[in-house]
């Protein structure tokens, strides 16, 4: 859901990839636009969400779609079970991650609620392959999407396996905790922020005595409480 799932979308509309199939729980402008496009031959999903231009278009032309998209319950969308069995590739948007890959799609700052975390569960738990997006920063640059400590969790990195931003992407499968964080960093942070989170990652480290997953409790949610304060995660 939401506009960084339509860009996606739009992306592989623009790509070299044809006859591809959407299993998901909700159809929005994005893949309606493959379907009309022929990217994506069919699609199934429990509902629709479509702009009004989008709901017009479809509603004009639904001898088109009937033979190629399938609405299902949500109880078959988001089984566990069929999700594995298909072997997806599952996308889902983020609010930020944190450098060991712990992902928050749901609260801003910890604390107030964005949107609710839907069949994303279902589906990082589940797909063959789990794949979360989202912008290196937001809010012209003052936050940044890879923080030293997520400031809520709803995907631990156990069902996070690939972190993806417009700077790069990161494969953390098979990878230890500081391997992950080193890659998130270098691969995923915008450069705003890189070497504040490589300070923070390295002074960690060097605090930790053999810690798996080291952190400094002192400053791991400073990041978020230095924007509550002073309009800007940066530093000065």
């Amino acid at each position: 859901m939401g506009n960084i799932a339509n860009a996606v979308l739009a992306g592989l509309n623009a790509g070299p990839f044809d006859k591809l199939n959407a299993y998901t729980e909700v159809l929005q402008d994005g893949m309606l636009d493959m379907l009309k496009s022929g990217k994506l031959a069919t699609a199934s999903a429990t509902a629709l969400s479509l702009s009004p231009d989008a709901a017009k278009y479809f509603n004009e032309h639904i001898a088109e779609f009937k033979d190629r998209i399938v609405l299902r319950p949500q109880e078959i969308s988001n089984h566990p079970e069929i999700i594995r069995r298909l072997g997806l590739i599952a996308m889902n948007a983020m609010i930020e991650c944190d450098i060991y890959g712990n992902v928050n799609s749901t609260h801003l700052m910890g604390s107030a609620i964005m949107n609710g975390i839907g069949g994303s569960g279902d589906f990082a738990r589940n797909a063959y392959l789990s794949i979360f997006m989202t912008p290196s920063v937001a809010k012209d640059g003052a936050i940044s999407c890879v923080v030293p400590m997520a400031s809520h969790v709803d995907h631990t990195e156990h069902d996070v396996q690939v972190i993806v931003t417009e700077r790069g992407l990161a494969d953390l499968r098979g990878l230890a905790p500081q391997q992950r964080a080193r890659l998130v960093i270098d691969r995923c942070a915008h450069p705003d922020f890189r070497d504040a989170l490589t300070d923070y990652l390295e002074r960690a480290k060097a605090g930790a005595n053999g810690q798996h997953t080291p952190h400094l409790l002192d400053e791991a949610l400073s990041w978020h409480q230095r924007y509550l304060k002073q309009g800007s995660m940066k530093a000065g």
